[in-house]
């Protein structure tokens, strides 16, 4: 596992077409039919984009993290806005540096969400069942883990389709990948020029990154959501309460804690 470095100063510009509604959204249409939780994980944090919003609208969330960089940016948007009325209702933040394959809480909590891919970032299968067993344990009996990833069509794509190209005026990139294709793993290799300052005196800062990630079977993980102690599992794709199919660029998993007997 790695964190992000450099890459968190200029995160939030790159990200910020990504659909956080949608994925705010669906986490709300899941609690819905599985009873609205008081208190949120959310795995994977980054800089905030979800965490931020939930906790001002009233939830209890944790927000976890490797990168000590994103997780301080994080800090600060949620401090610039903590006197603001930006918060509709009293919701709390507590922003904590782990690794998503052994986090821990000081209390457990009603639901966890892990958005964005991340679970793609654990490139071993025994890494991918590890933070499963580590989420069903922060979980209260009856709790909901919500997450997604790309399967592995999606990376098939990305090999097909690279490279990928961004020149706006603050910050562009040329990005590449190279899919494995018999582990179903892909290396994104990123070169990113981000502005600093402006008029004359701007330059352009050059970073960067490589991000590895690997595409695993539905079936197996449902098989590895069950064996974590979780009860039901359901599939669905692409921000919907639907079926995936063979073009579905997200799988969405919402797993149930099982009750102590």
């Amino acid at each position: 596992m790695r964190a992000y470095r450099q890459f968190a100063s200029v995160y939030d510009r790159l990200m910020e077409d990504m659909p956080y509604p949608q994925w705010l959204a669906f986490a709300r249409q899941c609690w819905e039919r599985y009873g609205m939780p008081t208190s949120v994980a959310d795995i994977g944090c980054g800089t905030g984009a979800i965490a931020i919003p939930l906790a001002r609208s009233g939830f209890e969330v944790y927000g976890i993290d490797l990168s000590a960089d994103m997780l301080s940016i994080a800090r600060s948007k949620w401090e610039d806005g903590s006197s603001s009325q930006l918060r509709s209702q009293p919701g709390s933040l507590m922003l904590l540096q782990q690794d998503m394959r052994e986090w821990e809480l000081p209390q457990q909590v009603d639901s966890v969400i892990s958005f964005c891919d991340c679970i793609n970032y654990l490139t071993e299968e025994e890494d991918v069942e590890a933070m499963l067993a580590a989420t069903c344990h922060a979980l209260k009996d009856g709790g909901v883990f919500i997450f997604d990833v790309h399967p592995p069509s999606q990376l098939e794509r990305y090999a097909q389709e690279q490279p990928f190209v961004l020149d706006d005026r603050d910050v562009a990139y040329i990005w590449t990948c190279e899919l494995d294709e018999q582990r179903c793993e892909i290396e994104h290799r990123l070169s990113i020029f981000a502005r600093e300052g402006s008029g004359q005196d701007a330059l352009f800062q050059r970073i960067e990154e490589t991000h590895t990630q690997r595409a695993y079977d539905p079936v197996w993980l449902s098989g590895a959501l069950l064996r974590a102690g979780f009860s039901k599992v359901e599939l669905f794709a692409d921000f919907a309460l639907q079926a995936p199919g063979e073009e579905s660029e997200r799988l969405f998993f919402v797993a149930v804690k099982a009750p102590q007997a």
